[in-house]
């Protein structure tokens, strides 16, 4: 297949990434450089300067809100792709609001509470809806313990060890490696039936 039939197809899909920092804005960059039709992208938190160490902002980004600047990087990446951007606090509801209609899902949350709040959501009201998770991406280094793991129609990206922690922090290159991985698994299942 190739790379114009690749975007051909993927341009009939419709991607959701819940959060967007290292994970998220690093995954719908990789999805709209190779075509995926829409992405709905949601985060309420705005760039500070110690994102750039992994996110995919620019410094005269700073003070911005994440998922606007991250619509504006993509518009500028490919201005095909469609971006609904959600300034929101994601809940149970908002979820089932805004991701119904996705083709895949992806979770791109820090804190473990909302990656199991979203797991938990998803499994209760979209059990057959592909989510692609990311656990254990923190640190530098063991690049050989990150992997998939898959329960069904849950693919976790990772090592499912390194939390992220004070001594621990998420540094650019094990993020990029998982939300990479992230955005492959879009990949292999959206385009799986034309294979």
């Amino acid at each position: 297949m190739t790379f114009e039939e690749i975007k051909i197809i993927l341009s009939n899909y419709t991607v959701g990434i819940a959060g967007c920092g290292g994970l998220g804005s690093n995954c719908a960059v990789a999805l709209a450089r190779v075509g995926v039709g829409k992405l709905i992208i949601a985060d309420f938190d705005i760039i500070v300067e110690s994102n750039l160490n992994r996110q995919y902002f620019f410094y005269d980004q700073i003070g911005q809100k994440k998922c606007f600047a991250l619509k504006n990087n993509i518009e500028r990446i490919n201005p095909n792709c469609i971006v609904e951007a959600h300034d929101v606090f994601l809940t149970e509801e908002l979820i089932c609001k805004f991701y119904a209609n996705v083709d895949v899902m992806v979770e791109a949350f820090d804190k473990a509470e909302m990656k199991q709040m979203l797991l938990q959501t998803m499994l209760t009201h979209f059990p057959k809806k592909p989510l692609i998770m990311g656990v254990g991406l923190a640190g530098w280094g063991n690049f050989s313990q990150i992997k998939e793991t898959v329960f069904d129609n849950v693919y976790i990206m990772g090592d499912m060890q390194n939390e992220v922690s004070d001594n621990n922090p998420p540094i650019a290159p094990r993020v990029g490696i998982v939300s990479n991985m992230q955005a492959n698994k879009v990949l292999e299942l959206l385009l799986k039936e034309s294979l």
